[in-house]
């Protein structure tokens, strides 16, 4: 029986290639992501995590070959509800990603380092749920970004963004609107330091886009959001009648990277 990573690769591909061969090559290149949530409820699980993924996970990473791996925590939360940790890895291929698992197991180091999170308990575990997206780079960012900023670690602000669209037509044109549209390159021109944006492949909120830019501080972010919103080419954009209404909900998630994150 294959292995269900495995298994959503085999689907995806072969989504991919039923699709007619208009696509250009240059689109071939884009990257597949991958966005790894971790639920937990407290100090304790949290602590658990944050070793797993220092001293075991991200090393075995590198060594797999997968450089650039991000790991991020909400800027504000309430203490009283479920946290969480949010990990972002970049894939070159769905190969890439299908092969991880195996070359994990293989991995030595990677158990020992990691045995206190991979051997836990039933009636004792590192977090409560583990939630996987799976994302698909735009056409006009196809490789994720680490962004340039030379502001203190700690006052830097990562802002992760979900749009969900209320068919999956709408989703075709909102990813359109990003692209061919011109909400990237204005993005790219005002110096948002996008990290990625991409298409939602598989995920539990869906049809949905998602993408990541990156601010020196939270005033930084303020002042880049009001010339965003007040910019004649947004403007433009946000007021033709071929891009109306194809959002249903916005989800934005302010986050700090961790000490041991890649950026």
């Amino acid at each position: 029986m294959k292995r269900p990573v495995q298994l959503l690769c085999h689907i995806l591909c072969s989504l991919i290639f039923i699709i007619p061969l208009t696509v250009n090559a240059a689109k071939t290149t884009k990257e597949y992501y991958q966005i790894r949530i971790y639920h937990y409820l407290d100090a304790s699980q949290e602590g658990r995590i944050d070793t797993y993924l220092k001293e075991a996970y991200l090393p075995a990473l590198h060594r797999a070959g997968i450089e650039n791996v991000g790991v991020f925590k909400p800027v504000e939360s309430d203490e009283a509800a479920e946290q969480k940790i949010y990990v972002f890895i970049p894939f070159k291929t769905l190969e890439q990603f299908a092969q991880l698992e195996g070359k994990l197991e293989l991995d030595k180091a990677y158990h020992t380092d990691g045995k206190a999170y991979l051997e836990a308990a039933y009636d004792d575990p590192p977090y409560i749920r583990l939630e996987s997206i799976i994302l698909h780079a735009f056409d006009y960012q196809p490789q994720a970004s680490v962004p340039k900023l030379d502001s203190p670690p700690e006052e830097r602000i990562y802002e992760l963004r979900s749009y969900e669209s209320y068919t999956e037509n709408t989703l075709v044109n909102k990813v359109h609107m990003f692209n061919e549209g011109g909400e990237v390159s204005l993005f790219e021109k005002l110096e948002f330091n996008a990290v990625f944006y991409a298409e939602v492949l598989s995920g539990s909120r869906m049809p949905n886009l998602m993408y990541m830019t990156s601010f020196s501080n939270m005033e930084s972010r303020e002042e880049h959001w009001a010339k965003f919103r007040e910019h004649p080419v947004w403007e433009k954009i946000s007021s033709m009648e071929e891009y109306q209404n194809n959002v249903s909900e916005i989800d934005i998630i302010l986050l700090h990277h961790t000490d041991y994150s890649d950026f």
